[in-house]
């Protein structure tokens, strides 16, 4: 916890300070203390993914970026001091219950974030990902070796300019730290609503409610976190500013729904948002729109280049187009085979049983499935139901209906491609949010159910729960529980305790875990990692198996055709 803490100290001084100039440049005129520092994420992710592009993310990369920060801090340093004293104040205009609340969520958050990693992805590919971009920067056809690698996220990319690998190998924290920024946003704004009776102040501050959910992903880098919390800044700007929108709040909106997408493609559909206020606002959006459209370009390079050098495709998952012809690109039987894997996976079908279903048989399927995915997907389909009920009843606003009409439109997108309610939760907390903040808005109500959450947070963190009423997945049963041998050193970034062997295959030479039953694990092996037995299953099965492209490893990989052999 203790060396967390420190890491998130310097990380909060680092995206204050090129939040501050982002704002500066991009002229928002924010005033938010944590959108500063989400602004800052933003800058550093775009910074990050452009440098990885040359080379690795390493100790020089951090004598560059502390060089910049130190800069900006001369040259700025009494308009930032004059943030930091505005925050300190709010903070200490908070209630005397909400200081408290606060106060316990961020040391449950940093007592999470040093806890055991729960998140399987975490095993599979979020370790090794950024483990290949701190060595090496973006590597040509590293899909190639492990096709999970090709879906690096932005958030991956983010997490390994701050896990500050060259002093330290545990920091894997970043979606806590992502938490803390929501949660202070929306403790202040709950003290607001409490003061101006503004119903999206109340939607944004019920946010710590979801905290119990929440915390099982912050103990690794899960880019679920930061859609979660970056769609709850988006939709409390977009209902505050539907009526007057300008310039500014336009291009914050739309530099938080770019950012989303590039951290996760499958909420595009927060993109509508932005075009949404900028067809409302046409005329007078269209002599400013340079900068979001700058903005956009630079997001949709980055993502091409990035995903073109990876796995070959520059739109992957979307394998139809490609531009040009790689040796390095993986071959298209298994990037489908990736498409296909994550559709199936929400209907826990095969190939040959989702071929012979009907789109009923599939919704049904769907509907109807056991434990928590069919928990969440049922409660999904009865919130679409009830939710325009309520809303024509008590906020009959055009701005609310265009955010239930936008997660209608997530939810057939995700039935088509990958119904994981994970993937909706965004849409499913808010809109609960909204019912409660009509039904239930009494302030001794809210207080209470605040500090029930954190109980049951703190609770679930503590003691060991057997989640077997929640899942099938035999390695995620149980939860991520925080140890004292944690207080000051965070537990290491894998939860398995795998040993590994060294196995030579063709050119390659790389480390398989000796004993895992995870199929797709490769956990924190040394570079190249990937499971022999996943080498030997597309040997058998798809007539390839991965190949060096020169005897350096940052020249990347190619599938050789074991057809012939």
């Amino acid at each position: 916890m203790g060396l967390i803490l420190l890491s998130w100290i310097y990380i909060f001084f680092s995206t204050i300070n090129l939040g501050f100039v982002t704002n500066k440049i991009l002229r928002l005129k924010n005033q938010n203390f944590i959108i500063y520092s989400v602004l800052g994420l933003f800058t550093t992710t775009i910074f990050t993914s452009i440098w990885a592009v040359f080379g690795r993310v390493n100790f020089e990369y951090h004598i560059v970026l502390l060089s910049v920060n130190l800069l900006i801090t001369l040259k700025f340093q009494k308009e930032i001091w004059l943030q930091y004293k505005s925050f300190f104040k709010e903070i200490l205009s908070l209630t005397t219950s909400l200081k408290f609340a606060l106060s316990i969520v961020i040391i449950l958050i940093l007592a999470q974030c040093a806890s055991v990693p729960y998140i399987l992805d975490n095993e599979s590919y979020y370790i090794q990902t950024i483990k290949w971009i701190n060595e090496y920067g973006f590597v040509k056809g590293l899909a190639n070796l492990h096709f999970f690698l090709a879906q690096t996220s932005g958030w991956h990319i983010l997490q390994s300019a701050y896990n500050f690998s060259f002093l330290y190998d545990k920091f894997n924290d970043i979606s806590g730290f992502c938490l803390m920024l929501g949660n202070i946003f929306s403790i202040i704004k709950l003290n607001d609503y409490f003061k101006n009776k503004k119903r999206e102040y109340l939607i944004i501050g019920l946010l710590p409610l979801a905290n119990v959910f929440f915390f099982q992903f912050i103990s690794s880098p899960s880019p679920d976190i930061p859609i979660y919390i970056f769609s709850f800044f988006i939709f409390f700007y977009f209902l505050q500013n539907f009526k007057k929108n300008d310039v500014e709040n336009f291009n914050l909106i739309v530099i938080l729904a770019l950012f989303s997408l590039f951290i996760k493609t499958t909420s595009f559909v927060l993109i509508f948002i932005p075009i949404l206020l900028l067809v409302k606002n046409f005329k007078k959006l269209l002599p400013k729109l340079f900068k979001s459209v700058l903005l956009s370009i630079i997001i949709l390079f980055l993502f091409i280049i990035k995903n073109t050098i990876v796995s070959g495709f520059p739109f992957f998952p979307v394998i139809s187009f490609h531009c040009f012809e790689t040796d390095y690109r993986i071959p298209e039987t298994i990037a489908k085979l990736y498409y296909e894997e994550t559709k199936l996976y929400g209907y826990f079908l095969t190939h040959e049983q989702y071929d012979k279903v009907s789109v009923n048989q599939l919704f049904t399927r769907w509907l109807s499935l056991p434990k928590l995915h069919g928990l969440f997907n049922k409660l999904s389909i009865i919130l679409i139901i009830i939710s325009p009920i309520f809303i024509y009843k008590h906020s009959h606003k055009k701005e609310i209906w265009s955010l239930y009409f936008i997660m209608c439109l997530q939810m057939v997108f995700l039935f088509y491609t990958s119904p994981q309610y994970r993937f909706f939760m965004n849409f499913l907390l808010f809109f609960s949010f909204l019912l409660m903040a009509l039904l239930l808005n009494k302030k001794s109500f809210i207080l209470l159910s605040l500090y029930f959450s954190i109980f049951i947070t703190g609770f679930v963190l503590l003691f060991p729960i057997n989640l077997n009423y929640f899942t099938k997945n035999k390695f995620v049963l149980s939860t991520s529980n925080f140890s004292i041998k944690s207080i000051i050193f965070p537990y290491k970034n894998t939860k398995f305790d795998t040993a590994f062997e060294s196995i030579q295959n063709g050119n390659l030479h790389f480390y398989s875990p000796i004993e895992n039953d995870f199929f797709w694990s490769s956990g924190d092996g040394k570079l190249p990692c990937v499971n022999k037995d996943q080498i030997e299953y597309f040997d058998y099965y798809y007539k390839v198996k991965p190949q060096m492209r020169t005897t350096d490893l940052k020249d990347g990989f190619y599938s050789k055709s074991t057809s012939k052999e």
